[in-house]
């Protein structure tokens, strides 16, 4: 599916939007570090291969889309945004800060290359299936990408959506659930399971991959199927490691983390070796 040099490429995209994104939070001291982390071969692969997009023009008319729903876990979509060219590293450091144009959860009025606002979980696929919908309306061929948490999929709303989308074949779109089976206060499983969520899908008709979410080949070949499938939309249900690339905080449910230079720096050295 990819070249080898393609591959290391993607990879070493991936490893600098970790370390980007660690000094992110350490300019801040706190976080949400896990689900930031899981979602870095996600947006890799699409910034670094998939998703049509103008740096010098955020806004360039036939760019994709992409709606990062679990928006609490903005940060690391900002690294990846400056590495691109959104915007300068140098602002990576105002995370969060009186006056940044990095809030901790997306803004599409403040940071360039967002697309969507969000953060009140439950909400983005929503959204994303109406941009999706208006572009099949409008004869463009634009995709829209939507990242979303597996605890947001507790929230009805999204069911609705998933409903609407397959009545409506909106095939333009690909959801990717970011399936690291931990949220706020715990494992998934001991909170609200979402046991089958395969199948679940599948109930509601939709084209259905099922990935090691930290697979770039897999990620492209998923990409390649969704691309192929008419008349359905397409998930592709991630599965993923939360704090993913980070020695100190792989598989740690906590949300919300401190961050110091320290600990920063010794999951950077980790990732370089």
């Amino acid at each position: 599916m990819y070249a080898e040099n393609k591959i290391a490429e993607i990879e070493q995209f991936a490893k600098n939007v970790r370390i980007a994104t660690l000094n992110e939070f350490a300019s801040r001291g706190f976080g949400h570090l896990g689900g930031s982390m899981s979602m870095v071969e996600i947006i890799s692969v699409l910034y670094m291969d998939e998703l049509k997009h103008n740096p010098q023009e955020p806004r360039w008319v036939n760019r994709d889309r992409l709606v990062c729903s679990k928006g609490h876990c903005g940060p690391s979509l900002y690294s990846a945004l400056a590495l691109r060219g959104f915007f300068p590293m140098e602002m990576l450091q105002t995370l969060n800060q009186n006056g940044t144009n990095l809030p901790s959860h997306c803004d599409m009025q403040k940071t360039p290359g967002i697309d969507f606002t969000t953060g009140s979980l439950g909400q983005g696929l929503s959204v994303a299936s109406g941009a999706a919908y208006a572009l099949k309306l409008k004869g463009l061929d634009n995709r829209v990408f939507c990242i979303v948490g597996d605890g947001e999929l507790q929230e009805g709303q999204n069911w609705e959506a998933i409903m609407n989308i397959a009545n409506k074949k909106i095939d333009n779109l690909v959801l990717f659930v970011d399936f690291n089976k931990m949220q706020l206060d715990g494992p998934l499983e001991a909170i609200n399971d979402l046991a089958g969520l395969d199948k679940k899908f599948e109930a509601f008709n939709w084209n259905v991959e099922n990935i090691d979410g930290h697979d770039i080949c897999e990620i492209k070949r998923s990409i390649e199927s969704a691309k192929a499938c008419e008349g359905k939309p397409t998930v592709i249900i991630c599965n993923t490691l939360k704090g993913k690339g980070v020695n100190w905080a792989e598989n740690e449910w906590n949300h919300h983390v401190p961050v110091t230079e320290e600990l920063a720096e010794q999951a950077i050295t980790a990732l370089n070796a």
